[in-house]
């Protein structure tokens, strides 16, 4: 793998590096408010969020259904863990194609935050989104309810919940590292440097993320069902009203969003060094 080499005093004519980092966002942007762009990034997260949830809370109900041996299933049948978490990678892929060039295609309060915290969206924007992706989450699993209510009622709709065996300290440790990957992976994807040096490579930005989301799935279904997104586990619970699913639900929020937090420090502090770039240009403007 080719090494990153800096130029203390490139060429006349030559840029120092072939990519150009966005200016930071501001973090209060009252403007954003008065552009349509702005509502019509929150109408797509919304959709794009109730559409994720309705396939795959639909995806859960429908699986449980088919391996019920009680109610006639087969307990080997249905789409099993690995088909969920098809579901849920491949809906994130689907999705944040769709709307990347829209919203961003977030989709998730925890990508939000991190991309909070990495200066790349402002703390109006942030909080927007995350109202509107928690709605859109709601009626997504509102639908599945209004559709198939005898089959959300029986099989748990499709709530984030600590499996039996478990400790509250093993769903959270779950949930951070879970959100890691996927906050990790959302900025490493998205990097303008990656962009510019693996020009050659055509990798969708969406692919790698909807992956991410596939992988975390696997591992993590046995323990907490997956939230690593707050308004999926917040649109289930809010729908099924279960005191299970609500005395769990703060390891879906504080894990997710401390790992979206360890995720954005990692990639901007220390892989992309933001603190060291700001002190060299103090310093050189001193």
């Amino acid at each position: 793998m080719a090494k990153d080499v800096e130029c203390a005093d490139p060429p006349a004519g030559f840029s120092a590096k072939d990519y150009h980092d966005p200016p930071p966002a501001p973090l209060f942007d009252c403007g954003e408010l008065t552009q349509w762009s702005f509502y019509r990034a929150l109408i797509a997260e919304f959709i794009a969020t109730l559409l994720f949830l309705y396939v795959t809370v639909l995806t859960v109900i429908g699986y449980k259904v088919q391996s019920d041996a009680v109610h006639g299933g087969d307990q080997c049948g249905g789409v099993g863990i690995l088909g969920i978490a098809w579901a849920f990678g491949g809906m994130i892929f689907i999705l944040v194609y769709c709307t990347a060039g829209i919203s961003g295609g977030h989709i998730n309060p925890a990508v939000t935050f991190g991309l909070l915290l990495g200066r790349k969206v402002s703390l109006i924007r942030a909080v927007l989104y995350m109202v509107a992706q928690c709605l859109g989450a709601i009626c997504g699993v509102g639908l599945v309810k209004a559709f198939q209510k005898s089959y959300y009622v029986r099989y748990g709709g499709g709530a984030n919940t600590l499996a039996h065996g478990y400790n509250t300290g093993v769903g959270l440790g779950a949930e951070i590292i879970g959100t890691f990957v996927l906050v990790y992976t959302v900025f490493s994807a998205t990097d303008p440097k990656r962009n510019a040096r693996d020009s050659h490579v055509p990798v969708l930005a969406p692919l790698p993320i909807g992956f991410a989301v596939f992988m975390v799935h696997l591992a993590t279904i046995p323990i907490t069902g997956t939230g690593i997104n707050p308004a999926r586990s917040f649109g289930a619970a809010v729908i099924f009203n279960n005191d299970k699913a609500w005395d769990d639900q703060w390891i879906f929020w504080v894990g997710p969003f401390v790992g979206a937090a360890i995720a954005a420090f990692y990639h901007q502090f220390i892989l992309r060094a933001a603190a060291i770039k700001a002190l060299g240009s103090f310093r050189s403007h001193a």
